[in-house]
């Protein structure tokens, strides 16, 4: 992601569309409303009312890992307990977060200290850093390689990091600012929305070179990615004219484009529902299901500063971090209404 600290963009409309949209209403395409989700708990979150970023959620594990960026803490949650285990300092201005339990690790981007920060998953103790990585933001893992690939957004570069010695190897170009990073599994590659050239970009793990570059029209800036891999499907969101892109991981070709809320950041696919979360700096949250090789908008709510979401694909809830609500930074849970 990348708004720096002290961003203040928010877009709520009107006070009482506010009001009810933020406990789980939605607008339907045809204009009707609906709820499309409900508030299943609110849990405190530790810490001031100020800005969360990136989360990761290990299934295996039952945790939920959130960056809480300008506190400058990891925030662990145990989803089966409902309740925080552990908010760990020493991460400045933390942007992205993944877990990879195969290595018992968990990768943060401290972006304040220019660094990549590894965690022992058991411990929960800093265990090494890499870097220098001008603007750390979004993480991702190739298994084949055991490497961390992180977006440096504003160096204009996917970083690539050792995650047995974090030493960082090499810095990849790309020919624009460094959108988010993730790891495709059907292709083995790595897959980076990529601004100003508005182009998704294939990497090579373990050659570590593009190999690949697919121009997406009609999306501008692209940021936010989320992957269907059974289906094949990349949804890739463009941050500055709030698009949304199907693409095609077989083809390599652009579908569709739909419109989602203004400044799309982060997306979460469920795979047992077909449905897609996309969330927005304005705190608009689209609601999509799959149909065919395309998307059916089924809702959207609205909650200030929903920018981030996760879900889980086994119990299929949704989790926001909200910022500030009455004072208070919260972790709101919530499920789909059937």
């Amino acid at each position: 992601m990348n708004k720096p600290i002290g961003t203040t963009k928010w877009t709520y409309g009107i006070v009482t569309v506010l009001l009810l949209l933020s406990v789980g209403i939605a607008h339907s395409q045809n204009g009707a409303s609906k709820a499309v989700l409900s508030t299943v708990a609110d849990i405190p979150m530790p810490g001031p009312a100020v800005r969360f970023d990136y989360q990761c959620l290990d299934v295996e594990h039952g945790r939920l890992y959130i960056s809480h960026m300008n506190a400058n803490q990891l925030v662990v949650f145990d989803t089966q307990k409902r309740q925080v285990i552990a908010n760990l300092d020493g991460f400045s201005r933390v942007h992205g977060v993944i877990a990879v339990p195969e290595i018992d690790r968990v990768f943060a981007s401290a972006t304040g200290d220019h660094q990549m920060v590894a965690v022992d998953m058991n411990t929960l103790k800093i265990v090494g850093t890499a870097g220098p990585i001008n603007y750390p933001d979004g993480l991702a893992y190739s298994p084949a390689t055991k490497r961390v690939f992180i977006s440096d957004e504003h160096g204009g570069v996917d970083a690539v990091v050792d995650a047995e010695t974090n030493r960082l190897i090499t810095s990849i170009p790309l020919g624009g600012g460094a959108g988010n990073t993730v790891y495709d599994a059907g292709s083995g590659r790595m897959l980076i929305a990529v601004h100003g050239v508005n182009e998704l970009v294939s990497i090579d793990p373990a050659a570590m070179k593009i190999v690949g570059r697919y121009k997406l029209p009609g999306i501008e800036n692209p940021h936010g990615i989320a992957l269907d891999q059974a289906n094949r499907l990349a949804f890739i969101a463009g941050e500055e004219n709030h698009s949304l892109a199907v693409f095609d991981l077989n083809t390599m070709k652009l579908l569709t484009v739909h419109q989602v809320g203004e400044d799309p950041d982060v997306l979460a696919f469920d795979p047992g529902l077909g449905r897609l979360y996309v969330s927005a700096e304005s705190g608009a949250v689209s609601v999509f299901e799959e149909s065919g090789r395309d998307l059916r908008q089924i809702g959207q709510l609205y909650m200030p500063h929903a920018h981030t979401v996760s879900v889980d694909p086994k119990s299929h809830l949704v989790y926001f971090p909200l910022e500030n609500v009455d004072g208070h930074p919260l972790l709101r849970i919530m499920q789909p209404v059937q």
